[in-house]
């Protein structure tokens, strides 16, 4: 399923920007980065639970935020992409 991932970290703090760094890198872990700070995310229903758990466990909840977007299976037909910076293939081959 095809789960997009959108987060907001409060950066005034080290400690802020420490858990952007370790969000990001969590979600570069199961998908691609869309936005600076979204990310389509190409999981099982394992998967997902799992870095739904870790990002859980990065966040501040009293300073940042995380929203997921579950889009299925058949997500092809509900994403349009327009411009540049155009998306990969998550169901093609790794290597190009």
């Amino acid at each position: 399923m095809l789960v997009l991932i959108t987060y907001d970290v409060s950066t005034t703090s080290s400690a802020g920007q420490r858990r952007l760094r370790r969000v990001s890198k969590a979600c570069l872990g199961y998908g691609q980065r869309v936005q600076n700070s979204v990310f389509e995310c190409n999981v099982d229903a394992t998967q997902f639970a799992t870095l739904k758990l870790k990002l859980i466990d990065i966040i501040d909840k009293d300073q940042d935020s995380l929203r997921f977007y579950q889009l299925g299976n058949n997500y092809k037909n509900k994403v349009e992409h327009i411009g540049v910076k155009e998306s990969i293939d998550l169901e093609g081959p790794l290597i190009l």
